[in-house]
C-alpha cells in the first residue's frame, strides 16, 4: 500500500442481535482483500468469560478453534472462511481478557503507581490489544467486530474504545453499524425508526456511522434510503440494502453493487485508483448455484434443542465444509438434522436414515444421546452408507467397532462409563490431573497438532500427502493398550501423532465399506470456500456415488 497508515473499520450492530454483523465484518475483509490490501479482523466479545470454551453451545452457537488452540466464537471462522486466512489468539478478545490483562498490569506495577480505572485504562487496553493485531499481520486494513447491540450496558467500554481511536488516528478510522429494518405484516410497510433510534444511540457515546448496512427482508427502496440518509446524518450513498440472501457468500457481492469498497476506501483516504477484483469468489457462488442434482446427508448431533427451533449454529463450520466440498463436485448438499436423542429413545428409527447418502456425526461432549450415536454408526456400517465421524464421533465409531466386531460387548469411553471393563477411549494422561484439580477452562488438547499418515489409505490418498497438521479439541483419545486389539479385528488407524501414541484418524478398508472414516481432529476448521478440505470433499463424493447407484 502507498499509503502505510494503517485504517481501522469499526462494525457495530443496531436495533436487535443477530442481524449479520459477522457476516457483514467477513464480506467488507473480502471486499477490502479483493482491492489488494492486506486485511486482518478482530472481534470483541462482551463477556466476562476468557473465552468461548465453556459457553454452551445451544446458546452462544459453535466454539471455533484456531490453531494457536484459542477457543473462540463462532464468527472468527467466518473471518477465517471468508478472508482465506489465519487468525491468531490476537484477534479475538473478551472483556474478561481485557479486565484481567489490565488487573495483572497493576499487581505487576506496570502503572508506575496510578490510578487504574475503568475510563480510560480499559479502552486503552482494547485499542492496545488492536493496535498489536494490526502489527502482528502488518495488515493495511484491520477490521474490529463488537459484539451485542448499540445500547447495551457491557459495550460501552469498546465503542468508548473506538471513539478514542477515532481522536487518537484522524482519517483512518470509519465506522459501519449494521441494523434492522422490520417489516411488520400488519403494518405492510419497512420502518426506518428502529434504525434512527439506534443512530442516536451511537451519537450519545460520540460516534457517528459512517455508512449504515441496512439488513432487511427486502431490498430498500428510495424513500427508506432517503429517509436513514436524513435522519442518521449520512450521505444517501452510505446506506447500503443488505436484503435477504440465499447465501452468506452472496453478501460481499450485493455490498459491491452498492460500491462499499468504492466508499470506505474513500472514507480512508486509500488510493481510489483501485478496483474490487472478486472473480475467484464469484466464480465460487455461481458454482454453488449451478449444481446438478443433491446429496442427502444426515447431520447426527445431541445440540440441536433451542426451545421449538432447530440451532444448526453449533456445528456450523461442520455445515459449511459439506456445502463447499459439494459445490466442488457440483451437487446441492439436503442436510437432514437428526437429533441422536431420538434414536435412542426410538422416537426416530434407524430405517428412517435408509434414504441417507451419508451421515456424519460431529464433535460433542456428554452421555446425553450417545447409544442413539452408536446405533446410527452401526447402521451406517452395516449398510455401507458413507460416514464421516469428527472427534466424538471418531471416539464412537471406535467403541462401535470394539463392541460388535472386536466382541468387547461393554466396551465404553472413560467420559461416559469410567467403570466398564473395557474403556476404549479414555482420559489422555495429562488430561486426568486437570480435571482432579478442577481446572477445564482452556485445558483441553486445542489447536494444530501435526499427524502421519500410513500409505495405502483413505487419509493419505485424500490428502495426498503423509504429514498434516490439524485442529483439536478434546480431552479423550483411543486407549492404548486397545489399539492393537482393534487392529487385529480390522479397523485401520490411518493417521497416528508423529510418536505413534496418539490415534488421529481411523477408518476400515475400501474393499469393506465405501467410507468409514473417523478423524479425532476437527478437518472442518480448515475447510474454505476457495479450498474445500480433502476428508469432506471424499466424503461427499462417497455420498454422491451411494447416490448414483
Amino acid at each position: 500500500m502507498a499509503n502505510k497508515k494503517p485504517k481501522y473499520i469499526f462494525v457495530v450492530g443496531g436495533v436487535m442481535s443477530g442481524v449479520g454483523k459477522g457476516v457483514a465484518s467477513s464480506s467488507i475483509g473480502t471486499i477490502m482483500k479483493a482491492r489488494d490490501y492486506t486485511v486482518t479482523a478482530l472481534k470483541i466479545d462482551p463477556y466476562i468469560n476468557m473465552d468461548a470454551g465453556t459457553m454452551n453451545p445451544t446458546e452462544h452457537g459453535e466454539v471455533f478453534v484456531l490453531n494457536d488452540g484459542d477457543e473462540t466464537d463462532q464468527d472468527m471462522g467466518n473471518y477465517e472462511r471468508f478472508l482465506n486466512t489465519d487468525l491468531s489468539k490476537m484477534n479475538y478478545m473478551t472483556t474478561g481478557r481485557v479486565y484481567m490483562e489490565v488487573i495483572r498490569r497493576e499487581r505487576n506495577l506496570e502503572y508506575e503507581g496510578k490510578n487504574v480505572e475503568v475510563v480510560p485504562d480499559i479502552p486503552k487496553e482494547v485499542i492496545r490489544r488492536i493496535e498489536r493485531a494490526q502489527k502482528s499481520a502488518n495488515a493495511d486494513v484491520t477490521i474490529i467486530e463488537i459484539g451485542g447491540t448499540i445500547g447495551e450496558y457491557q459495550n460501552i467500554i469498546f465503542l468508548e474504545a473506538a471513539r478514542m481511536m477515532k481522536m487518537k488516528y484522524p482519517g483512518d478510522v470509519a465506522f459501519v453499524m449494521v441494523s434492522y429494518l422490520p417489516m411488520p405484516s400488519k403494518i405492510g410497510e419497512m420502518k426506518t425508526k428502529p434504525t434512527q433510534y439506534a443512530s442516536r444511540s451511537l451519537n450519545s457515546v460520540g460516534i457517528q456511522a459512517d455508512v449504515i448496512i441496512a439488513r432487511s427482508e427486502v431490498s430498500l427502496d428510495k424513500k427508506r434510503k432517503d429517509k436513514i440518509a436524513v435522519f442518521c446524518n449520512i450521505p444517501r450513498g452510505h446506506v447500503i440494502s443488505a436484503p435477504d440472501v440465499e447465501s452468506i457468500y452472496d453478501v460481499p457481492v450485493n455490498f459491491e453493487r452498492d460500491k462499499l469498497g468504492e466508499i470506505l476506501s474513500a472514507l480512508l483516504s486509500l488510493p481510489n485508483h483501485r478496483t474490487t477484483n472478486l472473480t475467484k469468489w464469484k466464480s465460487f457462488v455461481s458454482k454453488s448455484k449451478r449444481t446438478k442434482g443433491e446429496v442427502n446427508i444426515g447431520v447426527v448431533g445431541k445440540y440441536f434443542d433451542s426451545g421449538d427451533f432447530v440451532l444448526s449454529d453449533v456445528y456450523i463450520s461442520v455445515i459449511e465444509a459439506i456445502k463447499y466440498s459439494a459445490y466442488k463436485l457440483g451437487v446441492t448438499p439436503k442436510l437432514h438434522y437428526i437429533n441422536s436423542k431420538d434414536i435412542e429413545t426410538k422416537k426416530k428409527k434407524l430405517t428412517d436414515l435408509s434414504n441417507l447418502d451419508g451421515i456424519l456425526v460431529p464433535g460433542g461432549f456428554g452421555s446425553t444421546g450417545v447409544e442413539g450415536k452408536i446405533a446410527v454408526i452401526k447402521y451406517a456400517r452395516e449398510n455401507k452408507i458413507p460416514y464421516f465421524g469428527i472427534c466424538y464421533g471418531m471416539q464412537l465409531l471406535v467403541i462401535e467397532y470394539a463392541r460388535n466386531v472386536a466382541k468387547l460387548a461393554k466396551a465404553h469411553t472413560a467420559e461416559v462409563d469410567p467403570t466398564s471393563p473395557n474403556v476404549v477411549i479414555d482420559f489422555m494422561p495429562d488430561q486426568k490431573k486437570l480435571m482432579n484439580e478442577g481446572n477445564y477452562g482452556g485445558t483441553m488438547r486445542l489447536g494444530a497438532y501435526p499427524a502421519e499418515l500410513k500409505k495405502g489409505t483413505i487419509a493419505r490418498n485424500v490428502y495426498k500427502e503423509s504429514n498434516i497438521s490439524e485442529r483439536h479439541r478434546h480431552r479423550y483419545e483411543v486407549s492404548p493398550e486397545y489399539i492393537e486389539k482393534l487392529e487385529s479385528a480390522g479397523l485401520v488407524f490411518s493417521g497416528t501423532s508423529p510418536d505413534k501414541k496418539l490415534m488421529e484418524i481411523a477408518e476400515l478398508p475400501k474393499d469393506i465399506h465405501p467410507f468409514m472414516v473417523g478423524t479425532q481432529f476437527h478437518p472442518e476448521f480448515q475447510a474454505r470456500p476457495l479450498t474445500p478440505h480433502p476428508l469432506f470433499t471424499e466424503f461427499v463424493r462417497a455420498s454422491k456415488n451411494r447416490k448414483e447407484k
